[in-house]
């Protein structure tokens, strides 16, 4: 069964007039956090798509970029993009909601995060009211202000990308505890792991820019020692 119908069924599991904030009472069971998380980042992103004032349609390719939705599924994904711009819940509600779900999942608020920077930088401009919107979902989940710099140095062309950055670390840090951090990195980034969290195989796709960027970054600073 695909994360589509899955969504599907959940989407008419709600009571008439239920808002789309409210599905997520519904998918805590470990089984049904991929439908949650699929379903967070699209919600998350068309909350997102007011905050710079339109919906372009390189936002609209990076979500399929991201889920590898097919034809047949876009219906759906459409689905859930429009219920979640009508609803009258505010993105922080969502967000709270979200973190209610994954926040004990270490490295899922990171999964998510980084599926709304794909699509934040989608049509190639990052626009300040994007950055305060990412920032204040990153507070809500719980990312440290060091991480949430770490994932804007790897997504946004004029961020600062220094290796240390991108690794969340600092220059005066011990090589072992730099080496420490970006093994870590490696190990949530996995594809098993992140499945294991949550992150349907539609999206795994999320860690390959990570797993590189993550390499490169313990390569220079290692070859710099």
């Amino acid at each position: 069964m695909s994360i589509w119908t899955r969504i599907s069924q959940a989407l008419s599991a709600l009571s008439q007039g239920d808002p789309l904030s409210t599905v997520f009472e519904h998918l805590r069971a470990p089984p049904e956090r991929s439908v949650a998380f699929t379903i967070a980042v699209i919600a998350l992103g068309a909350k997102m798509a007011k905050a710079d004032g339109l919906v372009t349609r390189d936002e609209v390719t990076a979500f399929r970029d991201v889920f590898q939705i097919s034809p047949q599924d876009e219906a759906n994904a459409a689905r859930v993009f429009n219920m979640a711009r009508q609803d009258v819940a505010g993105f922080e509600e969502y967000a709270h909601r979200i973190r209610g779900l994954f926040g004990a999942i270490k490295g899922a608020p990171d999964d998510l995060m980084e599926g709304l920077f794909h699509i934040a930088v989608a049509d190639g401009e990052y626009h300040p009211n994007e950055d305060a919107f990412l920032h204040r979902v990153a507070e809500i989940l719980g990312i440290e202000e060091r991480f949430f710099v770490a994932m804007r140095a790897r997504f946004v062309p004029d961020a600062e990308a220094d290796p240390y950055t991108v690794l969340g670390v600092t220059p005066d840090m011990d090589m072992a505890e730099i080496r420490k951090a970006w093994r870590q990195l490696v190990r949530e980034t996995h594809p098993d792991a992140m499945i294991a969290r949550g992150v349907p195989e539609e999206a795994i796709k999320l860690a390959e820019k990570r797993m590189i960027d993550v390499n490169r970054a313990w390569e220079q600073i290692n070859e710099a020692a």
